[in-house]
């Protein structure tokens, strides 16, 4: 799978950990920044990785600032994206079975390595349920139209 990642100085750290954990997992990274821990504006890399996904260049996406909540925002006012901030595995498996999330958004200053993998792994393998709940993404979607 290819998954395009962002983060902004916050969540550069936890970012990186996650790059070299995929790629050791097989997936292919999109490194859509930052690269370093200087100050930078997390809306700027929030977008960009949400528009690696919205353009169908990742199927997924993973963006990390200290809280989770700022770059998620961003993420979310790309058309198309569905981006959930997660801290366990199950509101990451939730998030995909009933709201298809294409992103995942992480708090690097709130959760350590070890739970960042679990939830990202849990994200990434659990399938979109569909049936009822696709009505309710498409309505989402229908959203994004008005």
């Amino acid at each position: 799978m290819k998954i395009a990642l962002g983060s902004d100085h916050g969540g550069f750290a936890l970012k990186e950990h996650i790059k070299a954990w995929l790629e050791g997992q097989g997936h292919q990274v999109e490194d859509c920044g930052c690269y370093s821990t200087e100050s930078v504006d997390y809306p700027v890399y929030g977008r960009a990785a949400a528009g690696a996904v919205a353009s169908g260049r990742c199927e997924r996406g993973i963006v990390v600032c200290t809280t989770g909540i700022g770059i998620s925002i961003a993420a979310n006012k790309v058309k198309g994206i569905r981006c959930a901030l997660c801290s366990e595995p199950l509101s990451a498996e939730m998030t995909r079975r009933h709201n298809d999330a294409n992103m995942l958004a992480l708090g690097g200053g709130l959760i350590g390595k070890n739970m960042a993998e679990r939830i990202v792994e849990t994200f990434l393998a659990t399938p979109f349920e569909g049936g009822r709940h696709q009505r309710r993404v498409d309505l989402l979607h229908a959203i994004e139209e008005e």
